[in-house]
């Protein structure tokens, strides 16, 4: 599969939301990890039915940092295709991107067999080795459906 994000400007944005995410916690967050509080507390009811920790309650970012996110999010998909030639699973972050991997059968049509979503934020954790992959799958940050939608023996793509 051709590359889309070129390499250079899809390492930038991964680098640029690394050195942010470094700024947040050295400012002295005290959110703690995702995923690891799910006390009563701390868990809010969302409009969907589906309950949400406060940490993911985040201020927007900015145009540029949503552009990096965007960026680093495809790039790292793509590094995924790369690494992981197939089409065997299907791998969506929505909006920011979707990529079909992994060796295996086949995807032609319609839904595919196997499915990995989440959001763009975890997606990066879990690219670059912040959050390990049967820790977001336990704490519902990841939805997979089918056999073959494991990506922990791919991840993660980047050493932390």
């Amino acid at each position: 599969m051709p590359r889309r994000t070129p390499v250079a400007a899809g390492q930038a944005a991964l680098n640029a939301w690394l050195a942010s995410r470094q700024q947040t916690s050295s400012r002295g967050s005290d959110t703690p990890p995702r995923g690891s509080d799910t006390s009563p507390s701390s868990v809010a009811e969302s409009p969907s039915g589906k309950a949400e920790t406060s940490s993911s309650c985040e201020s927007e970012p900015s145009p540029g940092e949503a552009k990096a996110v965007m960026t680093a999010v495809r790039y790292t998909l793509e590094e995924l295709a790369a690494r992981a030639p197939g089409n065997a699973v299907e791998i969506r972050v929505p909006p920011l991107g979707a990529v079909q991997a992994l060796p295996g059968p086949a995807h032609r049509r319609g839904t595919p067999p196997a499915v990995v979503e989440m959001d763009g934020r975890t997606w990066l954790e879990l690219a670059t080795g912040l959050l390990a992959w049967e820790q977001a799958c336990e704490s519902g940050l990841v939805a997979t459906s089918g056999l073959r939608a494991d990506l922990g023996p791919w991840l993660p793509l980047f050493a932390n």
